[in-house]
Parts: structure tokens; C-alpha cells; sequence
């Protein structure tokens, strides 16, 4: 599994979204990600692939995670 993150850009504005990939490779996976982000450029909002990532708990946070934050 990974995880795209995108930069959105409307005007001045400026935001960020990630999406989760479904791949066996992180070279798929990013080709994934490029063919979405072109996909979705088609309206108003541009969308620009920040980075791809392998991720096995992509966007979860749990006691694991607080612990290796020390929080």
C-alpha cells in the first residue's frame, strides 16, 4: 500500500490531500498517482503530485504512533 500526497492550487489558495494507492511497486504506484492528478485537472483546481510514499498505516493514528511521539 502507499500514499500520494497532492498539492491543490485554486487561485491564490493553496491546500494539500492525500489518497491511498493501491500498487506492487512504488514505481506503479506513482505512476498512479500521476495519471490521477492529470485526470483530475480537467475543472478549476490544479493538482500537482507532491511525493509518493510506501505507507502500512497511512493517515492512522493510534497509540503506536503517539509512542513514537513521545506524547
Amino acid at each position: 500500500m502507499y500514499m500520494a500526497e497532492f498539492k491543490l492550487r485554486f487561485g491564490d489558495r493553496k491546500w494539500y490531500v492525500r489518497r491511498i494507492i493501491e500498487a506492487n511497486s512504488l514505481e506503479e504506484a506513482e505512476e498512479m498517482a500521476e495519471r490521477y492528478a492529470r485526470a483530475m485537472n480537467k475543472g478549476e483546481v490544479l493538482w500537482e503530485l507532491s511525493y509518493v510514499i510506501e505507507a502500512e498505516r497511512p493517515l492512522l493514528i493510534g497509540k503506536e504512533e503517539l509512542e513514537k511521539l513521545g506524547a
